[in-house]
């Protein structure tokens, strides 16, 4: 997927201008499809050459005007191409580089290792908690919901579920490289990361 894909995306759901989308990817697609600013200033002016985006000025009182972007015809016609087309397959995890240090451990310092491990683990897990309050907040009746709306939830329960196994998998690999470092765990300087709770799939 190129970033232009995921623009055309956000705007088919709300139109707004650059500065706006940016800040939408940092509260939402941004979780899925990560861009800088700057990136989607530069991808938004290409766009709007290819004509997939319209850009209009709005005057704003008090501040510079602002230009707002939609979906153009071609836009549409793209984004319609591009839903059609194969996907490749999400080889993320295949890629891990933090797979392959697991697979190396052998060979480097195994408590260094599970430090890390447990870091990666926080971090899923914090976000997993955040994907949460936003299933709480805004989809509080999944089973009412039709088109964007559908799809956006379906889009987060995708991500909820990619996290609370990668939670789960860290918890795992962490349990089994601690009794490897002692007979008898409770003895580890790093069972602290053993007492954190599992977190499953509500």
């Amino acid at each position: 997927m190129a970033l232009e894909h995921a623009l055309l995306v956000s705007l088919t759901e709300r139109a707004g201008s650059g500065y706006e989308l940016a800040r939408r990817f940092d509260k939402s697609i941004g979780f899925f499809w990560n861009a800088t600013h700057q990136q989607i200033y530069r991808v938004l002016k290409r766009m709007e050459e290819r004509g997939w985006v319209v850009g209009e000025t709005v005057p704003q009182e008090g501040r510079p005007d602002k230009k707002v972007y939609t979906v153009g015809p071609s836009g549409h016609a793209e984004l319609s191409r591009w839903i059609s087309a194969p996907t490749e397959d999400d080889a993320a995890f295949q890629r891990s580089e933090l797979g392959i240090k697991i697979r190396a451990a052998a060979h480097g310092d195994l408590p260094a290792l599970c430090t890390e491990i447990a870091r990666h683990r926080d971090n899923h897990a914090g976000r997993l908690e955040l994907y949460r309050q936003i299933e709480k907040r805004d989809f509080p009746a999944p089973a009412q919901l039709s088109g964007p709306a559908l799809h956006q939830y379906l889009v987060l329960r995708g991500g909820i579920r990619v996290e609370t196994g990668f939670v789960e998998w860290c918890d795992e690999v962490l349990e089994a490289l601690v009794h490897s470092l002692s007979p008898d765990p409770r003895n580890s300087p790093n069972s602290a990361v053993l007492q954190q709770d599992s977190v499953s799939e509500r």
